[in-house]
């Protein structure tokens, strides 16, 4: 995969628009140092690029209701790539786990699990048990404190920027 071309205004409207998802274009083109139009522009080209995939706004669940955040490490007791393809098709179907990994090392993916509590996160393990899609193993971590959780990604830290020349 090629990595996208951007430049130092892409970079500021990335920035910008992932701090702040509901900034005004008025509001933004002036953060990035560009009239309106120029600066929408860029905009949509980054969105019609596939770059922004998506506006969202972030809920504080634990303001709303008390809920039990819980990482779950996975190792499958078959490696082929129907067996991987098999869990994969089940876990994005379930909609309390929010976040799956597919990692290297020793286990084969974590998740991230939000469930009203814990024995609702362990009838949803026994739910996975029994539909038989392959779990060899898996460790149960419980979320005590959320130490950060950032969405806000360090752009200028993790993309070079291409050449204005």
């Amino acid at each position: 995969m090629t990595a996208a071309k951007l430049d130092a205004i892409d970079l500021k409207i990335l920035d910008a628009i992932q701090r702040d998802g509901r900034i005004t274009k008025l509001a933004l083109a002036e953060q990035v140092g560009l009239s309106p139009t120029p600066c929408w522009m860029r905009l949509r080209k980054l969105e019609k690029a596939g770059i922004v995939s998506g506006y969202h706004a972030r809920i504080a669940m634990r303001v709303v209701a008390p809920v039990a955040t819980v990482l779950m490490e996975v190792t499958l007791a078959s490696h082929r790539q129907a067996d991987f393809d098999r869990f994969e098709r089940v876990i994005r179907d379930i909609p309390e786990i929010v976040a799956c990994w597919s990692v290297g090392g020793g286990v084969d993916y974590v998740l991230k699990v939000m469930a009203r509590d814990i024995d609702a996160y362990q009838r949803l393990v026994d739910a996975l048990l029994d539909r038989e899609i392959g779990i060899d193993r898996y460790f149960t971590y419980i979320v005590i404190k959320t130490v950060k959780d950032e969405t806000v990604l360090p752009l200028a830290d993790l993309l070079p920027i291409a050449s204005s020349s």
